[in-house]
């Protein structure tokens, strides 16, 4: 009996902790990135609002700051035909299959005014991520067919 416990703790302890690869994503990833374009799998006009904030134009150019240690950062909105400002968030960079590098993105939005965490996140997928460019999807349903937005990022 002691030996299964002893196992399973084992087991609990290594499946728990944090891989190399995410820890090494994570020391990428810190610092500021600016959101140069955003893009679409399908050609055509879409009316689409990203993170529950702001359109596709107030997003791009939008600046990105990220604090691996607490697992927080900032954007700024920055278009001044936008709602311009500083927006809070909570990040977590879950690996889905260290074989391909696969990885899964999580953003929750802060808001410090009332201190606390929006009950929606954001499950994007962490498609690239080099030292100078990073790109995030987000594959939803349009149509009854797949619909990829693309983020692309440099640092």
């Amino acid at each position: 009996m002691k030996k299964i416990i002893l196992l399973l703790s084992l087991t609990c302890l290594f499946a728990c902790g944090t891989s190399k690869t995410v820890r090494t994503s994570k020391k990428i990833i810190k610092g500021d990135w600016v959101l140069n374009t955003i893009s679409y799998s399908e050609s055509g006009t879409y009316n689409v609002t990203l993170l529950n904030d702001v359109s596709k134009e107030c997003f791009e150019n939008s600046t990105w700051q990220f604090t691996p240690n607490n697992n927080s950062g900032i954007y700024a909105i920055n278009n001044t035909s936008c709602a311009v400002g500083d927006r809070n968030f909570i990040f977590t960079i879950q690996e889905v299959d260290p074989a391909t590098g696969l990885y899964h993105f999580l953003l929750k939005p802060y808001n410090k005014k009332v201190t606390k965490y929006d009950k929606v996140g954001f499950r994007l997928k962490l498609a690239e991520l080099s030292d100078t460019n990073m790109v995030w999807q987000q594959t939803l349903t349009v149509e009854g067919k797949p619909f990829t937005i693309s983020m692309n990022f440099s640092k």
